[in-house]
């Protein structure tokens, strides 16, 4: 069995950071892909950082240059630091990580970008 536990979401003003952290724990050999994506109300969930296990990354351009997503591989730890946050921003986050082929999703978290 494998969990993701995620962390690190909020309430923020616009123009403020965030950052966001997942940890993946359980039957784990090792992991290929994880990432981020986020579902905000009426809308169709989006991905919005993408992470291989040799470093590689991948945006949107909707938050390319104002998201860095990071991992570490010793942690089975996968991080989203926000900057430069917007109102659309706002949304539930959920990481993903692809373990022997399988996807596998945290809870979500909450972020909203509000004055």
């Amino acid at each position: 069995q494998v969990q993701l536990v995620e962390s690190g979401g909020g309430l923020v003003q616009p123009g403020g950071s965030l950052r966001l952290s997942c940890a993946a724990s359980g039957s784990i050999f090792s992991i290929h892909d994880m990432g981020w994506y986020r579902q905000a109300p009426g809308k169709q969930r989006e991905i919005v950082a993408d992470i291989t296990s040799g470093g590689s990354t991948k945006y949107p351009d909707s938050v390319k240059g104002r998201f860095t997503i990071s991992r570490d591989n010793a942690k089975n730890t996968v991080y989203l630091q926000m900057n430069s946050l917007k109102p659309e921003d706002t949304a539930v986050y959920f990481c993903y990580a692809e373990i022997m082929e399988i996807e596998y999703w945290g809870q979500g978290t909450q972020v909203t970008v509000s004055s």
